[in-house]
């Protein structure tokens, strides 16, 4: 995982270059962590561009982070996910929504 900061624009982009699974998440939550809590960016951007398989480890992981970063003020967007990330996603907001609506 590659980490860029610009000061200017107070964004942080995290280059996610693994499988992010149960393996790896706790070893990625540190090292994102500390670079969030370290700059305390307006905006957080995690490429997935390298990255061909995430499971639900990963969403929790960033769920997590997420919630840090929204707790700090700040903003998260995601981009270049592959198709099976993106997947995952649709998922996890169709099991969040189903579950808001009573079913």
């Amino acid at each position: 995982m590659d980490c860029i900061y610009v000061p200017k624009d107070k964004l942080l982009t995290f280059k996610l270059s693994e499988d992010i699974d149960d393996n790896q998440t706790d070893k990625l939550r540190r090292k994102i962590d500390n670079e969030i809590t370290r700059f305390l960016p307006r905006k957080t951007i995690f490429d997935f561009s390298n990255v061909t398989f995430m499971d639900s480890a990963g969403i929790g992981m960033l769920l997590g982070r997420y919630k840090l970063i929204k707790m700090l003020g700040g903003e998260l967007a995601i981009t270049n996910a592959n198709k099976q990330v993106e997947k995952i996603f649709e998922l996890s907001r169709n099991i969040k929504n189903n579950s808001n609506s009573g079913g």
